[in-house]
């Protein structure tokens, strides 16, 4: 391991996942499936959504800034878990390392935006449905999307900038199938109390606050729907709500477990399935949960495999 001025390593060793040496093959057959699957199906929303005007809307406007950012989230770690167990390797160099993180946090929060902004849009159709022209204008959801993008960029660099004033002299061996940014500053030989406090405050911007803005705006849809209560009412509700509520489930519930939920010190194994969890299998499902519980989205796909099978 090279050191430049004794105050930095030249690469990083990942440890990757806590799987047999035998099993490998088996494992990376099985990502390399998922990953497909990922980008496919994501790729197959936003075809979808720019074919058919019909979904030409805010929420699927969203949606598709959704499936492009999934497909990147899950490229930022997959291809480079699966490159290591092809070839049996474990590093990383430091710039890629570092790119990294970049790139996972900017991405891991981007979701988190996205989400709520997708939360914001329900919120208008069902509380203020003969609004909803008005206030989901395209301009505003233009801007939501830009200022999600240049909060989140500005996030992750914070990280890196403090990132790489740190120096690694207890070693270069993450135990994590990736570049992980708690795992780095576990192995930094500097201190990290401003790396912490950054964590925590800026943290707490780009995902509790997002995460507070959905529960709000579900709670003003549940107080809305409970006040004129229908059978009717709440089945549409649930048609409408009911893909993104799985979607946050889903990705607020791996964060919580993986960031906030207390843990021992023998935990790390743990740590690492609930990230490939967040980083792997969440992104998959998305499409999956867009396209069985949405109806335009299967009319949608209905009306492109007619279109098909007519010009073949």
């Amino acid at each position: 391991m090279r050191r430049d001025n004794q105050s930095s390593v030249s690469e990083f060793l990942l440890l990757g996942l806590p799987i047999q040496p035998e099993e490998q093959g088996m494992y990376c057959a099985l990502f390399l499936a998922m990953y497909l699957t990922t980008v496919l199906g994501n790729l197959l929303i936003i075809l979808l959504i720019r074919l058919d005007s019909r979904l030409h809307t805010p929420m699927y406007f969203f949606l598709s800034h959704l499936a492009l950012t999934d497909i990147c989230f899950s490229s930022v770690t997959a291809p480079k878990m699966l490159m290591n167990m092809l070839t049996q390797t474990q590093s990383i160099s430091y710039a890629g390392c570092i790119s990294q993180v970049y790139f996972f946090l900017l991405f891991g929060s981007l979701d988190s935006f996205l989400l709520t902004s997708m939360a914001y849009d329900r919120y208008v159709a069902i509380c203020h449905p003969l609004h909803y022209n008005r206030m989901m204008r395209q301009s505003l959801c233009f801007l939501l999307v830009v200022v999600s993008w240049v909060l989140c960029s500005s996030n992750a660099l914070v990280h890196i900038l403090l990132l790489a004033r740190l120096s690694f002299l207890r070693g270069n061996t993450l135990p994590h199938f990736f570049c992980d940014l708690s795992a780095l500053l576990k192995l930094s030989s500097s201190d990290t109390t401003i790396n912490e406090l950054a964590t925590f405050t800026v943290g707490s911007v780009v995902i509790t606050l997002p995460f507070m803005c959905i529960l709000v705006s579900y709670g003003r849809i549940g107080a809305t729907i409970l006040r004129r209560p229908s059978i009717k009412g709440i089945c549409k509700a649930l048609s409408t709500c009911g893909s993104h509520l799985s979607v946050v489930s889903l990705y607020y519930g791996a964060i919580i477990e993986l960031y906030f939920v207390p843990s021992s010190s023998n935990t790390n194994d743990k740590d690492v399935i609930v990230s490939v969890l967040y980083t792997v299998v969440t992104p998959m499902l998305n499409p999956f949960i867009y396209s069985l519980r949405n109806r335009d989205m299967k009319g949608a796909l209905r009306n492109i495999l007619s279109r098909v099978t007519f010009s073949a």
